[in-house]
């Protein structure tokens, strides 16, 4: 899934911890339930347009990923206030993307990245996946399955909306 998804997770995880526990459990239990949704999320990302690799030649793979990180960006701050399930929730891509990704491209002799071994956390992502969501559909291709991700993340702010109120 995507920035922005992962964001409103987080929000959500840090609003319930907080709602029914106290300190320090509250803390606690936000990092480890908002780390581990990373996880979860992420095995569902096979119904959705989640392509592995860049496809900068396709305006819409362009148009679609610049879209969705801005959107997350534009997420953070309206919800800074939940910033350790913000954190926690993104931690798992900030890792696998941003770190590991720079240091492959370093030791490559070629400059190249390999999209599909380069990255650490999200290996336990394709295991949960394929162990437990086999049945799922596979639309990491399909472009109109954005829908799919845009529902989602319509559900978790409406959800966030009557969390807050």
């Amino acid at each position: 899934m995507n920035l922005i998804t992962h964001v409103l997770i987080g929000v959500f995880i840090q609003i319930l911890c907080f709602m029914f526990f106290t300190f320090p459990f509250n803390f606690l239990l936000t990092v480890i339930i908002a780390f581990l949704s990373h996880f979860i999320v992420d095995a569902f990302s096979k119904i959705t347009y989640h392509t592995p690799e860049p496809h900068w030649d396709d305006k819409f793979w362009v148009f679609w990923n610049i879209s969705v990180r801005v959107v997350g960006y534009i997420a953070i701050i309206p919800f800074f206030f939940y910033y350790l399930g913000i954190i926690f929730a993104n931690l798992p891509d900030i890792w696998d993307w941003t770190i590991v990704r720079r240091i492959q491209r370093r030791r490559n002799t070629n400059g190249k990245i390999d999209y599909h071994h380069n990255n650490f956390f999200h290996r336990f992502v394709d295991k949960i996946r394929e162990k437990t969501l086999f049945w799922l559909p596979t639309w990491i291709y399909v472009k109109k399955a954005v829908l799919v991700e845009i529902m989602i993340d319509i559900v978790l702010f409406i959800g966030l909306i009557f969390l807050m109120v």
